[in-house]
């Protein structure tokens, strides 16, 4: 008898696109069973760690805000905290609270633009936010204007929206008056609403069946839903310091991609970002995120990826419950900053970003020259759970039309919102059969 041959499939994505940077995808299958999955990212590197040696450790914030233009202020609060960790300097009170209250602005501004521009297309059948906004222009207006007022909140306290420049080692330059903040109150109250909008909006969407048992990790603060601090988390019972980060998170270098991939020792791939606060911080949110996200179907634990949409909206409207808790209790500060002395160290610090824990290390000399640097993004922490995602979710569609099956891997990547650049188009596919 003669022996049947194998039937190779190969789905070969030559350029993602909304979401942020340059990558591809690649998927191989063989007699209907998928056999290889890598998320190639090639975006050429930045150097940005070997960009801060020599430079002083008060210039880093200034710098690391260039890593990303929608989350710039993720790069400079991790900064700014892990030089304040190595000089033994600690920032409360009202400047700890303005420090919460522009990660607010982040969290709605970026979460808006990834809900409503880049992935709200896919639950409905759209190539774009454009095509989208022909038919339902209200959502995009709404989701537009979400956006600026998180990014109201960035221009206020840091003195512009892109790449703040308000933001340093200690505190800020220049801290608001009571008054002026107060200024802010009626764009949040109507952002409040919309978030609210967005969660029952968002929860009516169409999602596939897709529970996996994840490996979820987030900070974890004793009274609050985490922006700054925290102790590093799982739902498998780690608990750690951010100082212990190294001890039990590696990277390494795979062939495919220039960004490196991370793994947790005795595991392989885990997953950070929106999904794996909720389900470890549920009972950390406001009342009003508690309720909203319960009526909304969800529940304390969620592990569908596909509703991060629904996740990401309940943080929105967290995101401005808590911003306007924070303008009435303010009281302006006597000083923008703590005093500090500058002194050899090494200090580390972890914050969650939109998208997941961000974690820094800085070493610097007794004059303040950083010796050595090591930042880790959350993308390059997600790569593997994305990559695990359609090793589980392409043989599940195999059957589907080839152009179907296509959005369907772009639909499983974006739920993670990877930092990789945006842009109009997705992906460029192209299907070899052998």
């Amino acid at each position: 008898m003669k022996k049947k041959s194998a039937k190779t499939r190969t789905i070969r994505v030559d350029a993602l696109t909304r979401v942020e940077g340059e990558g591809g995808l690649h998927v191989k299958i063989r007699d209907g069973k998928v056999i290889d999955v890598k998320l190639k990212i090639f975006e050429p590197p930045r150097f940005f760690e070997a960009l801060l040696r020599g430079r002083n450790c008060e210039e880093a914030a200034g710098i690391t805000s260039r890593i990303c233009g929608i989350c710039p202020i993720a790069y400079q609060m991790s900064t700014v905290h892990a030089v304040e960790d190595a000089l033994g300097v600690r920032v409360d009170g009202q400047l700890r609270a303005l420090r919460r209250l522009i990660y607010c602005g982040e969290w709605i501004e970026s979460h808006a633009l990834h809900v409503y521009l880049l992935h709200a297309p896919d639950f409905l059948d759209y190539d774009d936010a454009i095509q989208m906004a022909q038919e339902h222009p209200e959502l995009l207006q709404r989701g537009l204007k979400l956006k600026k007022a998180g990014n109201e909140i960035i221009r206020f306290l840091g003195g512009r929206e892109i790449h703040p420049i308000n933001i340093r080692v200690g505190g800020f330059y220049k801290a608001p008056s009571r008054k002026s903040l107060l200024a802010l109150e009626e764009q949040l109250k109507w952002a409040r609403e919309a978030a609210l909008e967005t969660v029952r909006w968002t929860a009516g969407l169409p999602f596939p069946e897709f529970e996996q048992d994840f490996l979820f990790v987030a900070l974890r603060h004793e009274t609050e839903y985490p922006f700054n601090e925290g102790r590093i988390v799982s739902n498998r019972g780690l608990d750690i310091p951010v100082r212990d980060y190294e001890q039990l998170f590696s990277e390494e270098h795979v062939e495919h991609s220039t960004a490196l991939h991370s793994s947790l020792k005795d595991h392989d791939s885990y997953f950070v970002g929106p999904l794996a606060r909720y389900n470890l911080n549920f009972d950390r949110l406001s009342p009003m995120a508690r309720e909203a996200a319960l009526a909304a179907g969800l529940r304390a634990v969620c592990r569908n990826p596909f509703q991060s949409i629904v996740v990401r909206s309940v943080e929105i409207l967290y995101a401005c419950d808590e911003a306007l808790r924070i303008i009435e209790e303010y009281e302006m500060p006597e000083k923008p900053a703590v005093d500090f002395v500058m002194k050899a160290g090494t200090g580390t610090s972890c914050t969650e970003a939109p998208r997941g824990i961000l974690y820094h290390r800085f070493r610097f000399d007794d004059h303040g020259a950083i010796l050595d640097a090591k930042i880790v993004p959350p993308t390059s922490q997600n790569q593997k759970a994305i990559e695990s995602d359609l090793l589980q979710f392409v043989p599940r569609n195999i059957s589907l039309p080839e152009e179907e099956l296509r959005r369907r891997c772009e639909q499983v990547v974006r739920n993670y919102d990877p930092c990789i650049s945006c842009s109009t188009h997705f992906l460029k596919l192209h299907v070899e059969h052998v």
